[in-house]
C-alpha cells in the first residue's frame, strides 16, 4: 500500500513539474489577451454570411481561454452583435477545444506535433461546422437572433449604467483601476493606464483563470495519476491496433462527460501510457472540452437543433478524421509520451531546484485563487446579511429591497459575468452581485422578478427565487 501511494505521489508530482512553467505562461498571455486585445475587433469582423467569417471565428477563438460553458453565452453576444449564423458555430466549435494555456500545456507534456496538430484539428472542424450551418441551417439563424435580444450577455458593448457618468454596473471591488467589470465595456474604458492594464492582465491570468480552469485540472490530474499507477498497460494495450474501435470508446466516454482543454491533457496523456493511440488521445482532447451534456442543452435552446446537429457531426467527424490521420499517416515517434512522464511513478528524486520552484509557485497561485473566491462568497454573505436584518429593524419597505436568486449551471468567472450583465440589463436593478461559489445572486432595485428569470434563463442557466429571502 505504502509503495502504491508513492508512485502516485510521483506520478501526480512529476505531471505537476512537467505542466506548471508553460501552464504558468500560457495564463499570463491568456491574460494579455484579454486586457489588450478590444473585444470589437471579435463582431467587427464576423458580420458577412461567408466562409471569411467562419474561418476568422475559428482563429480568433483558437487562443482564447474559454471553456465550453462560458463560451455559449460569448457567442450569443456576438449574434447580437451582428456575428453571422455560421461564424458563431465555428466560434463555438474551436474556443474550447483549445487556448493558448492548453496549448503550452499540451507541448508540457505530449511534445510539440501534438501542440501543433490540435490548433490545427480545431481550426479546420470549426470551419467544417461554421460551413455546415451556413449551407443546411439557415432556418435557425432566427432562433439565434432571438435568443440575443433576450438579454444581455457578456461581450463586447457597454451595458448603460445606472451609476451614470458611464460607469459599469459590477462591484468596483472587482476592478484594480476602480472602473473595470467583466459587463463587456470596451478595454480603454477600464483601465487609466499602462501599468492598470498589466495589473489586470495579471489578475485574470492568475487569479481569474485559475479558478475557472484549477478546479478541472486538479481532476484531471488526480485521474491522470491513478490511471498510471493503476490501470494494467495490457488493458488498453490489448485494443491498440484496434484504432477506429479506441476512438468510439473515448468518443461515448468524452461526449457526456465535462472535461476543460487544459484537465483533459494529464488524462489523455496518461491513457496513452497505458496504449492508448495516439489519434484516440486527440479525439479526448477534442470532444472533451467541446461537447458535454449541459453545452448541448443550452446550444440547442439558443442556436437551434438543426445547428446542435451540426455542432455534434462536425467536432465528431473531425476528431476521428484527425485522430486517425495521426495513426496512419504520420510517424508514430512523433507521439510517443516521453519517458519522464512513463517512469514518473518510479522516480521520486529526478526533479531540480527550478522544478520545485515552478510547483511550489503553481500551487501557491492555485490555493490563493481558491481561497479569493471563498473570501469573496463570505463578504457577500456577510454583507447582505448584515443589510436584510438591518431593513428587518427599520421596517420601511414592504418590499426586500434586494432580492435573492439561485442560479444554477455556473462553473467560471465567465459565467458569472454573463449572469451579471443578463441581470443588470433589466429594467430597475440598481446593483448586481452574484456569488458564483454558492450560485446566488443578489439584485437590488425594484425590479421586475419575472423578467429576471427570463433574462438568465434566455442564456442557458437555470435560475429562480431564492426561499432565504
Amino acid at each position: 500500500m505504502i509503495e502504491w501511494i508513492e508512485a502516485y505521489w510521483n506520478a501526480l508530482i512529476m505531471m505537476v513539474a512537467e505542466m506548471a512553467p508553460y501552464l504558468l505562461l500560457g495564463f499570463f498571455v491568456a491574460g494579455i489577451l484579454h486586457t489588450f486585445v478590444p473585444r470589437s475587433i471579435y463582431s467587427r469582423h464576423l458580420a458577412p454570411r461567408n466562409m471569411k467569417s467562419v474561418v476568422k471565428a475559428a482563429l480568433l477563438g483558437i487562443p482564447l481561454p474559454l471553456c465550453s460553458c462560458g463560451v455559449i453565452p460569448t457567442s450569443v453576444s456576438l449574434r447580437k452583435e451582428g456575428a453571422s449564423h455560421g461564424a458563431c458555430t465555428s466560434f463555438l466549435i474551436a474556443t474550447p477545444q483549445t487556448g493558448v494555456d492548453s496549448i503550452a500545456a499540451t507541448y508540457s507534456l505530449m511534445g510539440l506535433p501534438f501542440a501543433i496538430v490540435r490548433p490545427i484539428a480545431a481550426l479546420f472542424t470549426a470551419m467544417f461546422g461554421g460551413w455546415l450551418v451556413n449551407r443546411y441551417a439557415k432556418e435557425d439563424e432566427q432562433i439565434s437572433a432571438e435568443a440575443a435580444k433576450k438579454g444581455e450577455y457578456e461581450g463586447l458593448t457597454p451595458n448603460p449604467s445606472p451609476k451614470g457618468e458611464g460607469s459599469c454596473h459590477s462591484d468596483e471591488d472587482n476592478c484594480e483601476c476602480g472602473c473595470e467589470c467583466e459587463c463587456g465595456c470596451e478595454h480603454e474604458h477600464h483601465y487609466h493606464s499602462l501599468k492598470d492594464k498589466f495589473v489586470g492582465a495579471l489578475r485574470y491570468g492568475f487569479v481569474d483563470m485559475f479558478q475557472d480552469v484549477g478546479k478541472w485540472l486538479v481532476i484531471g490530474l488526480l485521474i491522470a495519476a491513478l490511471i498510471t499507477v493503476a490501470v494494467p498497460n495490457e488493458w488498453l494495450a490489448a485494443l491498440h491496433e484496434y484504432k477506429l474501435l479506441n476512438m468510439l470508446i473515448v468518443l461515448a466516454v468524452a461526449i457526456p462527460m465535462y472535461v476543460c482543454a487544459t484537465g483533459s491533457i494529464p488524462i489523455a496523456v496518461s491513457l496513452m501510457a497505458k496504449g492508448l493511440t495516439p489519434g484516440a488521445a486527440l479525439v479526448l482532447l477534442m470532444a472533451g472540452p467541446a461537447v458535454n451534456s449541459a453545452s448541448i442543452l443550452v446550444i440547442g435552446k439558443a442556436f437551434g437543433r438543426r445547428t446542435l446537429r451540426f455542432y455534434i457531426t462536425s467536432i465528431v467527424i473531425g476528431a476521428i478524421a484527425f485522430g486517425l490521420g495521426i495513426d496512419y499517416l504520420l510517424p508514430q515517434d512523433w507521439f510517443a509520451v516521453s519517458g519522464s512522464f512513463t517512469e514518473a511513478a518510479h522516480c521520486g528524486h529526478c526533479l531540480s531546484v527550478w522544478n520545485w520552484i515552478f510547483i511550489a509557485v503553481f500551487l501557491l497561485l492555485l490555493v490563493n485563487a481558491f481561497t479569493a473566491r471563498f473570501r469573496h462568497s463570505h463578504h457577500l454573505s456577510h454583507e447582505h446579511e448584515h443589510e436584510h436584518h438591518h431593513h428587518e429593524e427599520e421596517q420601511t419597505v414592504a418590499v426586500p429591497s434586494t432580492m435573492v436568486y439561485t442560479v444554477k449551471g455556473m462553473s467560471c468567472n465567465h459565467c458569472k459575468a454573463s449572469v451579471e450583465k443578463a441581470i443588470s440589463g433589466v429594467e430597475g436593478v440598481e446593483k448586481v452581485e452574484v456569488d458564483l461559489t454558492k450560485g446566488i445572486a443578489y439584485v437590488e432595485g425594484k425590479h421586475d422578478t419575472q423578467a429576471v428569470l427570463d433574462a438568465v434563463n434566455a442564456i442557458g442557466f437555470n435560475i429562480s427565487v431564492s426561499e432565504n429571502q
